[in-house]
């Protein structure tokens, strides 16, 4: 049986009684049309439900997003957004909202998130260059060439040695980090906010996960900065 994960998401007050015109259209936007549209663009997000229904409290003025907990790793992730937020973003920035607890408006950067969902679920190879395969290095690389035209070395060690050092609270979207999973550095991801990082994983392959992990957390080296 599949497990779910709660995402909670302001929209606005949900009374039978005091729901204008506008604000009906939006319920009917979320239930319907937003609904399609991440369905139909968005891989391994087909699980979401949004409904009236999942109201928890109308003063709270939050519903209920049901996603497959196998869309992110174990965890309850929240977003808060505004129904004018919901109403104007894409499926795509609401899909990594969710990933990565963030607001909506947070993501900004859609040729980023645009890229990691290009290569969503990759499949991690080590030495492995495309799409049939790539490794964290491999995967961390090209997208710095095509997101922000940074050309790097090819391996994790090569590009910590080129990178200007950065403690974890001092992240920023863009940064490089970098893990030490086998001896010295040897695992690299690209950090988008909020304590997450994009990476091709040995486990499933191109994914998003958490830099306070038990795994990660305990592996982590350092932050690195490109300086180009």
């Amino acid at each position: 049986m599949k497990h779910f994960l709660f995402v909670s998401v302001a929209v606005g007050i949900f009374s039978g009684t005091s729901l204008n015109s506008k604000a009906q259209t939006n319920v009917n936007f979320l239930r319907s049309d937003f609904k399609g549209a991440l369905k139909n663009s968005i891989k391994l997000i087909e699980g979401i439900e949004l409904n009236q229904e999942n109201v928890v409290n109308p003063e709270s003025q939050k519903a209920t997003v049901y996603i497959p907990a196998y869309v992110v790793e174990p965890d309850i992730v929240k977003a808060t957004v505004t129904i004018n937020a919901i109403e104007a973003c894409s499926a795509l920035q609401f899909k990594y909202a969710m990933l990565t607890n963030q607001d909506v408006e947070s993501i900004k950067d859609l040729n980023l998130y645009s890229f990691i969902e290009e290569w969503w679920a990759t499949r991690y190879r080590y030495g492995g260059t495309t799409k049939s395969g790539v490794d964290c290095s491999a995967y961390v690389g090209a997208l710095l060439n095509e997101v922000y035209g940074f050309v790097v070395p090819r391996t994790a060690k090569a590009q910590y040695d080129v990178c200007e050092k950065i403690d974890k609270e001092n992240l920023l979207e863009g940064d490089l980090v970098f893990f030490n999973t086998r001896g010295g550095v040897s695992h690299v991801g690209l950090y988008v906010g909020n304590g997450y990082f994009t990476h091709s994983s040995c486990s499933n392959g191109v994914t998003i996960s958490k830099l306070e992990d038990n795994y990660y957390s305990k592996r982590f080296i350092s932050g690195g900065r490109i300086n180009q």
